[in-house]
């Protein structure tokens, strides 16, 4: 009753062999589709989430400035006017 033992015993050690190989096949190809991403994402410019928060900051007093400016003018405009 030894061999079909020792076939058993192969045949997990096989199996446990094959389970190593698609492990490392798999953390293989999750590194290599990584790097694409990141090759293909850099290649596309876009913006990180800070660079974007910075520039709608910026934009945001811009637009407040602005809004200052035309009270400002449309005031002197008015007392041009009367004047």
């Amino acid at each position: 009753m030894d061999a079909p033992n020792k076939f058993f015993d192969e045949m997990s050690k096989l199996m446990t062999n094959a389970m190593g190989v698609a492990q490392g096949a798999k953390t293989e190809a999750e590194t290599a589709m990584k790097s694409w991403m990141d090759r293909w994402l850099a290649d596309r410019d876009f913006v990180t989430r800070e660079e974007f928060d910075a520039v709608k900051a910026m934009a945001q007093k811009a637009r407040e400035e602005n809004e200052a400016l035309k009270a400002r003018l449309d005031a002197l405009e008015a007392v041009d006017a009367k004047g």
